[in-house]
Parts: C-alpha cells; sequence; structure tokens
C-alpha cells in the first residue's frame, strides 16, 4: 500500500482539532472517520476519495479534478475522487473536507 504522506500529514493537521475525528485503514489505505462515518480517505489511486452524499455528488462531480470513484469498477454515487493535483492548497483541500464533513454531519453517529 503507498499512501500520500505528505496529504495525509496536511489533512491530519487540518482536522487536528475537530471532535470525532479518527483514523482507520480500508480500501487498501487510510480513512479519516469522523463520528465513526467515512470522511475521506487516501490511497494507491493517486486521489482523494472524498464522501460527498447523494445529493451532492453531481455537482461534485462539476468540480475542477473531481471524478467519479470506481474502487469497485462501477461508480459509487455519493463519493468522488479528487485528484491530488486539485488538492494543491490548502484552501482546495479544506473546501472538499467541509464538503464532506457537511454530508458526515448530517449522519447520526455510530
Amino acid at each position: 500500500m503507498t499512501v500520500d504522506d505528505a496529504l495525509l500529514d496536511r489533512l491530519r493537521t487540518l482536522v487536528a482539532n475537530w471532535p470525532g475525528v479518527s483514523e482507520k485503514r480500508m480500501f487498501g489505505g487510510i480513512c479519516l472517520m469522523l463520528n465513526g462515518h467515512m470522511l475521506v480517505g487516501l490511497g494507491s489511486h493517486d486521489a482523494l476519495m472524498v464522501r460527498v452524499g447523494p445529493d451532492q455528488y453531481e455537482n461534485a462531480l462539476n468540480q475542477p479534478f473531481a471524478r467519479e470513484m470506481d474502487f469497485t469498477g462501477r461508480p459509487m454515487r455519493g463519493f468522488v475522487y479528487v485528484d491530488t493535483e486539485g488538492l494543491e492548497e490548502d484552501d482546495a483541500l479544506s473546501r472538499w473536507l467541509e464538503r464532506a464533513s457537511k454530508f458526515v454531519l448530517s449522519l447520526p453517529p455510530k
């Protein structure tokens, strides 16, 4: 498993003060969890997996550097990949984290 350690460190820094955040090995990589739900994930796919939810899926796909998450061989509605070149700035990474947290915080805690 190859994980972009620099991106993982940036993610950890951005969520360091968020209550309810934890890490879990999933999907052959590392996922950041919020209240027990997957928020974002990093693996060997040169992209950040972002959970945006079904209602924001199409909107997320229209954002620069976003594409369908096809980890299983077919698209998973509610999840997108964001290519790492679109995450070079902390503001862009923060916006994707906010998208994910908005959906995940609408779910009941596990």
